[in-house]
């Protein structure tokens, strides 16, 4: 049987989609729409794209399962996590890995992998 019918995307191209949900589950990466400000406004802005997202599939962040953050300066953490904490419903945090790698655009702050329940 061909399950395909059940997978939905949105904003897809030829070499990705913008976001993929499959039986209850949204897979989707986020990066800053506006590099150029700095590494705080990156981060607020990230996690309002992320709500953006959820909201497309019947989802919010209270439904997040799991989020990888990839930081290129392992000295954002602080402020990532502080923007992170205020913006987290409480008793509702996902799984989380926090991982230094160098992002495809230097001007990139920090991109999010995120895996969340949907409808």
């Amino acid at each position: 049987m061909n399950d395909d019918s059940t997978i939905r995307r949105f904003g897809t191209t030829t070499r990705w989609s913008d976001l993929v949900a499959h039986r209850g589950t949204a897979y989707f990466v986020e990066v800053p729409d506006d590099p150029s400000v700095g590494p705080r406004e990156q981060f607020v802005q990230l996690l309002a794209q992320v709500d953006e997202r959820l909201a497309l599939v019947g989802s919010s962040r209270h439904r997040l399962l799991q989020v990888l953050i990839y930081l290129p300066d392992p000295n954002d953490l602080p402020v990532f996590n502080d923007v992170w904490d205020a913006w987290v419903p409480s008793g509702c945090a996902p799984v989380r890995a926090c991982v230094r790698a160098e992002l495809m655009d230097s001007a990139y702050r920090a991109e999010l992998v995120v895996t969340a329940a949907c409808d």
